[in-house]
């Protein structure tokens, strides 16, 4: 999607890692994500929302309830510079308000807030836009796991007040009170868990000023590269969105991007993705989107996608998908 942007393989670590001890090999789970091995073993790779969302896809596939458990695996540890700033603050609520201000180490796909209600803090997570169909494993895995930092932050359990989610309550919904030992509601118009406000002045028992500042402006740096990143990716995509009628190519699109076409390729597999693997990602969501238009036909489809022949495209469609087109519109 073109508001993809970077993200750490913490999660898609997290899932192979799960379903490994259930017998499952890796490459059945990043089939179609475009992540190899060699990439597992580098700390620095980075990876799309896109690439995880395939992951995670796969994931959900083979096991609809999985997010439930993700989130219980998803420590403050997990989250690297942050984690270590976040468990040196000084209160629970210093905490969660840096959290807050570094989104994109934080690696959510939501928008975080704190929102006061009376005596209560609703810790909300909206504005949800990657792919509608995993909106409820990511609703879960993301809650869950801010539960389990919030646990690991105060040393203890937080008792929470309430919780509730905008989609409906799934068949499993019963395993929602292990994470969320509280009242539930679903059909709602947010996704939130609330707890009393007076633990935001809760001192942290790993509070250290001097660790907590070096830290902290550790994360300010990564946080100003990693958004950069985001930034330039974020303008690549644009360019090449625009132009699937007729792709620029590699040395068309640098060309564009003022840079070599060397630098680009380079850059591109810093960030975890290739010309090629960028065109087909952007092609299948424009495809997808067309072929929800039942009076376009699939030839005409083709043309926009750039494809010289409907067979072409086809054959790329079925390689997306595992689906034809005629067969991705019933």
């Amino acid at each position: 999607m073109l508001h993809s942007h970077l993200t750490t393989l913490n999660a898609v670590s997290l899932i192979l890692t799960t379903f490994e001890a259930q017998g499952l090999a890796g490459e059945n789970l990043l089939a179609g994500s475009g992540i190899c091995a060699a990439d597992l073993s580098r700390a620095d790779t980075r990876i799309t929302t896109h690439q995880e969302m395939q992951v995670c896809a796969n994931a959900v596939a083979l096991r609809q309830d999985i997010g439930l458990e993700l989130g219980r695996r998803m420590h403050v540890s997990s989250y690297g510079l942050l984690g270590y700033a976040l468990l040196t603050s000084a209160t629970f609520g210093d905490a969660l308000r840096l959290a807050l201000r570094y989104p994109a180490l934080l690696g959510t796909l939501f928008e975080l807030s704190l929102e006061a209600d009376g005596e209560r803090i609703w810790f909300t997570a909206s504005d949800y836009r990657e792919d509608p169909a995993l909106a409820a494993f990511n609703v879960e895995f993301c809650l869950v796991s801010l539960k389990v930092i919030c646990n690991d932050l105060l040393g203890c359990a937080l008792p929470l007040l309430g919780a509730r989610f905008e989609h409906a309550a799934p068949d499993y919904w019963r395993r929602y009170a292990d994470p969320f030992d509280c009242p539930l509601q679903f059909n709602e118009r947010s996704n939130a868990f609330a707890f009393d406000k007076h633990w935001l002045d809760r001192p942290l028992p790993l509070a250290d000023p001097v660790t907590h500042r070096a830290m902290a402006e550790r994360c300010r740096k990564q946080n100003l590269e990693f958004t950069g990143r985001q930034a330039w990716l974020g303008r690549v995509r644009q360019l090449l969105a625009a132009q699937l009628h007729a792709a620029p190519g590699l040395e068309g699109l640098a060309e564009q991007m003022n840079c070599s076409a060397r630098t680009l390729r380079r850059h591109l597999h810093d960030l975890g993705c290739s010309y090629q693997e960028m065109l087909d990602e952007l092609r299948f969501d424009r495809a997808k989107q067309l072929l929800g238009q039942d009076g376009l036909a699939i030839h005409r489809i083709a043309e926009q996608l750039g494809f010289s022949e409907t067979a072409s495209f086809r054959h790329a469609f079925v390689r997306w998908s595992g689906v034809t087109p005629s067969q991705f519109r019933l």
